[in-house]
């Protein structure tokens, strides 16, 4: 009988589900993706507004260098203009060609995402990046005018930021404007947690396992292996007080897989270690066709699924 959900286990199921979206590639694999914060998405583009402005103001230097007679409110427009010239273009052009990131993207962990599992398109990413002239920049112009325009005026431009502010923060995946438009969101960027030694390591040829021995596991009872093995790497001697776990570990694997051959004592860590490369690149092959199994028992849920 399951246990009801405390109020604790309920708060932070709903953070977590509150925190990242799943998305669901034409592969079929579902990919589960931290939605950026709109802190980390402010960092981002404050570091690209400063590289904007930087290439405007060199250009201007550049352009002052050659025989004009550019006064200094005259060398404010032009910079003024060259940042509207640049960004637009670097902000497109950035996505388009890095996969989704711009160079604040790059430095604070974030990516641009199709909502619909798919590769960005051009059309998505130019109409995103438009509307921001309208939710980021002519806004942010406005307030620094806003000492020399009427009251009316200033009344319109909070509402006008009320709303930018209001529809990123009523919705799941934090999505702006130009984002719901162009249906995409922004997301961290994954990283790999899997220790290297345990993804990379090539498969111990003195242990092999056929498709019958990998049908039994799923990726619950993976990770709990991958943490079993984590404290017991293959490079270090076997802790006196687990090698007895190790060895009903893998009594309990053998037995649970039909795993006929016998194991050594001595030999139980690399048989661990090989059983889960094998279980690993097995689970992974079974979710590029859509065949997800969470645990031991997607047997009995599949078989109840077939019966409906």
């Amino acid at each position: 009988m399951a246990r009801a959900k405390t109020p604790a286990a309920a708060a932070r199921q709903y953070e977590k589900a509150q925190r990242y979206s799943v998305l669901t590639p034409p592969e079929g694999v579902p990919i589960h993706f931290e939605v950026a914060s709109l802190m980390a998405r402010m960092g981002a583009q404050i570091a690209d507004i400063l590289i904007t402005v930087f290439g405007a103001v060199a250009l201007t230097l550049v352009i002052a260098l050659l025989p004009f007679n550019l006064g200094g409110e005259a060398a404010g427009v032009l910079v003024g203009l060259l940042s509207l010239f640049i960004r637009a273009p670097y902000y497109i052009m950035a996505e388009l060609f890095w996969n989704g990131q711009t160079l604040g993207k790059r430095l604070t962990g974030l990516r641009v995402l199709s909502a619909d599992g798919r590769g960005l398109t051009t059309h998505g990413v130019v109409a995103r990046n438009i509307m921001k002239e309208v939710e980021v920049f002519i806004p942010g112009t406005m307030v620094l005018m806003a000492g020399q325009m009427g009251l009316f005026w200033n009344i319109v431009l909070l509402v006008w930021i009320a709303i930018l502010l209001i529809v990123p923060l009523t919705n799941k995946r934090r999505q702006r404007l130009g984002d719901i438009l162009a249906n995409t969101y922004v997301a961290a960027q994954p990283k790999t947690l899997l220790m290297p030694d345990l993804s990379t390591a090539g498969p111990d040829e003195e242990f092999v396992f056929s498709a019958s021995h990998l049908e039994h596991y799923g990726r619950f009872e993976l990770q709990t292996l991958e943490t079993l093995l984590r404290a017991n790497p293959l490079d270090k001697p076997i802790k006196a007080d687990m090698r007895k776990t190790l060895v009903e570990v893998a009594a309990q694997i053998r037995k649970k897989t039909g795993f006929a051959e016998s194991v050594a004592d001595e030999r139980v860590l690399a048989f661990l270690h090989a059983f889960y490369t094998a279980q690993r690149a097995y689970l992974e092959q079974k979710q590029l066709f859509g065949d997800v199994r969470d645990d031991k028992h997607h047997r009995d849920e599949s078989g109840q699924n077939t019966q409906k």
